[in-house]
């Protein structure tokens, strides 16, 4: 029975590089994805082409490449990855740039576009989803709308020849199960098949974490050599089970546990997870232990897919200005809590239009909000944070500067003081019909 084996080189934008360099150098692999895109990603990224449109693409696509490509290409390993963000035929030509540099010749690399849907949505009144309101609420304010392509234009790349395949928005499992419908020949109404390969993508999708990252809990999950953790790899056989391993030798686990987690990450109702192929039931997965960080994965299905598409909305929300001071020795939470006290009267007597202020004491009360005062040991040093919600630049940085002035007119002892201001894009979602959506495949040839 055939058998491709698959790994993922990264989780999210600024994940670390050494340990997909591992996995392209001795895991043996057919396929590396990628996967970069957070849902506010995409507009930061079509914010940063409008000022240069040369860029646009994940910032890190350079080193990663210059990185992985030497060992992907000597152990033929075809890479996929959404790192192209809002350019990604821009990201396409500084692949090929970096393997003219390195010596390479004759690699294909593919760029997938049209997830861009600005056009369609801008004026339009669609309903928003998972939050009350319409599009038309964000007129003005919209700096992205990115719709989520499914498997298509990855496999239609990969059936072209292409050795690295690179994205802008699709869904974060399609980089993975694609390469396995492309290898497998599966049909696109093979509902069963495709919800099996999205569980695939699923438990691979976020690197480390199914490795034993964003796990441990010492005492209760313990990890072993977290420094040194490996990525996740798959060995994925034509009946759709597979076995979840690491390369050898690698940090932290994979086990049971760390791949129960992973299943349940960011999925809303098992049995109807929602992608833009399939609607996936991931209630009939079992996992077996059946090795040192081994894992045996079984079962999962699927529904046909739905006649729309989700598309993520980046809007300028507002702006937000912060700053931070520390006090320490005797009295220092005291001092601390003279020094938000001084801060939120000024910001008043000021006239600074505010429409969210945080006065936090860091280490008391910035996570669990409201701790009782004297609740807890007096603490030998504390960071106070004031952060506010603007509507304009200008605001924003006035409340950073009021905290750098506790400096002088403020508390004594009071050092280290930060500032800063940005305006803060959201993000929000709504649905079009999967006809006006048109995936677009273009190529670079070294």
């Amino acid at each position: 029975m055939k058998t491709i084996r698959i790994g993922c080189g990264a989780g999210f934008s600024g994940d670390r590089i050494e340990p997909a360099v591992e996995l392209a150098e001795r895991g043996a692999l057919h396929y590396l994805g990628f996967e970069c895109l957070a849902e506010r990603t995409t507009a930061l990224a079509q914010q940063a082409r409008r000022r240069n449109p040369a860029v646009g693409f994940d910032p890190l696509l350079i080193a990663r490449f210059k990185a992985v490509l030497p060992a992907a290409v000597k152990n033929r390993v075809r890479i996929i990855t959404n790192m192209g963000a809002a350019n990604p035929l821009g990201a396409a030509k500084a692949v090929a740039a970096i393997a003219r540099d390195i010596g390479f010749a004759n690699l294909k690399i593919a760029a997938v576009e049209g997830d861009d849907v600005l056009d369609h949505i801008a004026g339009s009144d669609l309903q928003l989803i998972e939050r009350q309101g319409r599009v038309s609420d964000l007129a003005g304010r919209i700096v992205s709308a990115n719709a989520y392509l499914g498997v298509g234009p990855i496999i239609e790349a990969l059936a072209a020849g292409s050795d690295i395949v690179v994205t802008g928005r699709v869904s974060d499992p399609a980089l993975f199960a694609a390469p396995l419908i492309h290898e497998f020949g599966l049909e696109m109404e093979d509902w069963d098949r495709l919800g099996q390969s999205m569980v695939i993508g699923h438990l691979l999708e976020c690197s480390s974490q199914v490795t034993g990252g964003y796990f441990a809990d010492p005492g209760y999950k313990n990890v072993a050599n977290l420094a040194r953790i490996g990525f996740p790899l798959a060995d994925v056989r034509e009946d759709g089970s597979a076995i979840l391993t690491k390369v050898e030798g690698s940090g932290g686990e994979v086990s049971l546990r760390t791949c129960k987690e992973q299943l349940l990450y960011e999925v809303h109702d098992p049995a109807a997870y929602i992608q833009p192929d399939v609607v996936a039931n991931f209630s009939t997965v079992s996992f077996e232990q059946v090795g040192p960080n081994r894992v045996a994965i079984s079962g999962g299905s699927g529904q046909a897919r739905t006649d729309t598409l989700k598309v993520t909305i980046g809007y300028l929300d507002s702006y937000v200005g912060e700053g931070q001071i520390s006090y320490a020795g005797s009295g220092a939470r005291a001092r601390g809590q003279l020094a938000l006290d001084i801060v939120e009267e000024r910001l008043k007597l000021t006239g600074v239009p505010v429409e969210e202020l945080r006065l936090d004491t860091i280490g008391v009360n910035a996570v669990h909000r409201g701790a009782a005062a004297g609740s807890d040991p007096e603490p030998a040093e504390v960071r106070i944070r004031v952060i506010g919600r603007t509507r304009s630049m200008t605001d924003a940085i006035r409340i950073g500067n009021e905290v750098e002035s506790l400096w002088l007119s403020g508390p004594a002892g009071g050092g280290g003081a930060t500032k800063s201001a940005r305006e803060v894009i959201a993000a929000a979602s709504t649905l079009l019909s999967r006809d006006v959506v048109k995936p677009r495949v273009s190529y670079e040839v070294v």
